[in-house]
């Protein structure tokens, strides 16, 4: 079911073609309440066992109520406001809120510590932030003014939804900062539009009877707020809201299990504890993954426990749900995203900046619709981000028969006795053993060859971490893999380094491999 709204296709090629006036608001919400008021949008399991439904004309009802809130707070057009919410009803009517003003919200992370939020705010010059009494008492420094969700009057008075363009500017949405201070990737009303090709796509075309979209990542992320809950509301897909402070698989089957999940978005690490722990579940109808590449045996053990080919997907903070995986269209094959989502130009760039059909960097044309408009008041850094007509990702990859394959981040790959190496693959291939619960691969300074392949892992219980162990894993990618690109150095750690979202931060591990070399 192929329901790509503004989207169309003209002598082979796709254009967007947007109204001279689009709110996200109205995508999201006013939209189905003219329709369908009644129509059931959020399951909320913020209390497993009494879970909570909530119709779009109570979701419209809540929203309105925290926009007249925000009006009484002088705030207006274009003026930031933070989001500090979990998944649930506040999160999902205070975005729309902000954006039914034609203001910009900023999605927070609720796991973030106070000087993460300073930082965030500070730079957004934010006017005001809604939160519920855990953030505003526990959280959000006393300085920023608050609005708590839990005390709004809801008085049933409808808020006229201000007139916005595709490029007026809706969401501000922060970087993790794993290269760095994080930068906000400042999008405009489009980005909603932007992503539906892809998000249907990798969840074989929403629209079938019964689909309930659901993701363990939270909703202060581009992947939760944008990969799912407002694609889902858009398309009139309800979606099950839950608060998860860490991933559980007793929770993750229960939810799906009483949610009537049909659809996820699990991000890689959810999958590999799934995998670890055995799940199999048969009810699903899609599951999509992205943020890094899963690797043949995942894909193979998601056939065989989830019963669906999982599809990989690609994209980041400043451009995301560009390539995508379809089962629906064709089997994914091992090793490589996707293809090209429709509306959106992909190519691979070599280091002039011209396309190539050798490796090079992952390159993002001009007129995407889930593109940034900028980072926040970096003009500089912003300039850096573009070459041309061309986004620059910092990835590199490669043309494949059948798609576009991810090597690594440009600073990822390592360059060893005149090898260029890519990280993913060995991680994927160390991944299978039975051994490995997690690993990080990065290159470590060598005399002789540059750079040396070092692999950080961190073994299953009941393994030992040893050196017959170490030379078991050397043996294991040599022989699957090649004999130039297995780990010549492995260690043994109980944690790997990761972001907020589930990703190994492999600076952190090459800072490690640096001390170690000297």
């Amino acid at each position: 079911m192929k329901n790509f709204p503004y989207l169309k296709q003209e002598n082979g090629n796709w254009t967007w073609d947007f109204p001279d006036d689009l709110n996200m608001a109205v995508q999201a919400c006013d939209y189905w309440v003219g329709k369908s008021p009644e129509k059931v949008c959020l399951k909320d399991f913020t209390n497993i066992h009494r879970p909570i439904l909530y119709t779009y004309g109570e979701l419209r009802s809540f929203a309105d109520s925290i926009a007249f809130e925000l009006t009484k707070r002088g705030v207006g057009f274009g003026d930031r406001v933070g989001v500090l919410l979990s998944q649930g009803i506040g999160c999902a009517a205070s975005h729309i809120a902000i954006w039914k003003l034609g203001a910009i919200s900023i999605p927070l992370f609720k796991l973030f510590g106070p000087d993460a939020l300073k930082t965030r705010l500070n730079d957004a010059q934010a006017k005001c932030t809604i939160t519920d009494f855990d953030g505003s008492n526990g959280l959000l420094p006393p300085e920023f003014d608050r609005l708590i969700f839990d005390d709004i009057e809801n008085t049933g008075k409808p808020f006229e939804t201000q007139s916005t363009q595709s490029n007026t500017p809706a969401v501000l949405i922060y970087t993790s900062g794993t290269t760095g201070s994080p930068k906000g990737a400042l999008h405009s009303q489009r980005i909603l539009t932007g992503h539906i090709p892809g998000v249907s796509m990798s969840h074989n075309y929403l629209g079938h009877d019964q689909d309930c979209l659901w993701t363990p990542a939270d909703w202060a992320w581009i992947g939760g707020l944008f990969d799912v809950l407002m694609p889902g509301l858009a398309l009139g897909i309800p979606v099950v809201a839950s608060r998860m402070q860490k991933f559980s698989t007793t929770d993750t089957l229960e939810i799906i299990f009483k949610g009537k999940v049909r659809n996820i978005f699990f991000p890689p690490t959810a999958l590999r504890i799934l995998k670890a722990s055995d799940v199999k579940i048969n009810n699903l109808r899609s599951v999509a993954c992205g943020g890094e590449p899963l690797g043949a045996e995942m894909l193979e053990w998601g056939k065989k426990n989830l019963k669906t080919t999982i599809n990989e997907f690609y994209g980041q903070t400043e451009c995301n749900m560009v390539i995508s995986s379809c089962n629906a269209d064709k089997e994914p094959i091992s090793g490589l995203m996707g293809t090209p989502v429709p509306g959106h130009e992909v190519n691979i760039l070599d280091s002039d900046g011209a396309p190539t059909d050798e490796e090079g960097e992952i390159a993002i044309k001009r007129g995407s619709a889930s593109m940034m408009l900028e980072y926040w008041r970096r003009p500089d850094q912003t300039e850096e981000k573009f070459k041309g007509d061309w986004l620059l990702t910092g990835d590199r990859g490669c043309f494949r028969a059948g798609g576009i394959q991810f090597i690594g981040r440009d600073d990822d790959v390592i360059n060893s006795a005149g090898y260029r190496i890519g990280p993913s693959e060995i991680e994927d291939c160390l991944l299978t053993h039975p051994a490995v619960a997690t690993v990080g691969v990065v290159g470590k300074p060598d005399h002789a060859r540059s750079e040396i392949v070092k692999a950080y892992v961190v073994v299953k219980a009941g393994y030992e971490a040893d050196g017959h162990l170490s030379r078991a894993l050397q043996e294991f990618v040599k022989t699957r893999l090649a004999k130039h690109i297995y780990p010549r150095e492995i260690s043994f750690l109980d944690e790997l380094p990761m972001t907020v979202t589930g990703k190994v931060i492999r600076k952190k591990l090459r800072e490690k491999a640096v001390l170690e070399s000297k």
